[in-house]
């Protein structure tokens, strides 16, 4: 059975930051994208960042970029997203997701698998 396990959210402040943890078990981790996904209330879930199975290959959503950082740690079977200069509009809840590798793109229709999330809010 695979899980994930995300980890790492909370309250911060405007223009703080937080790094959020996603645990991966029953998957050859070491071979998967993972993608890092946000879902504010009321909104529809979009991707804010994901990397392949290599850690070569990262995407960045434009609303966040230059302020989020995706790395893998594969000895670890963990994926993080470091979030700086947090902003109101970065709440929501924080959900981590892995596909097999070779896919093109970063679709969330290419993920099989998915976390529950952890919450992010943020304080102005």
């Amino acid at each position: 059975q695979v899980q994930l396990v995300e980890s790492g959210g909370g309250l911060v402040q405007a223009g703080g930051s937080l790094r959020l943890s996603c645990v991966v078990s029953g998957r050859t981790f070491s071979s998967s994208d993972m993608g890092w996904f946000r879902q504010a209330p009321g909104m529809e879930r979009g991707i804010v960042a994901a990397v392949s199975w290599t850690g070569i290959r990262t995407y960045y959503a434009d609303s966040v970029k230059g302020r989020f950082t995706i790395s893998r740690d594969n000895a670890k079977n963990t994926v993080y997203l470091q979030i700086n200069g947090l902003r109101p509009e970065d709440a929501a809840v924080y959900c981590c997701a892995a596909r097999k590798s070779g896919s093109s793109g970063w679709p969330q229709s290419s993920y099989d698998y998915w976390g529950q999330g952890t919450q992010v809010t943020v304080s102005s």
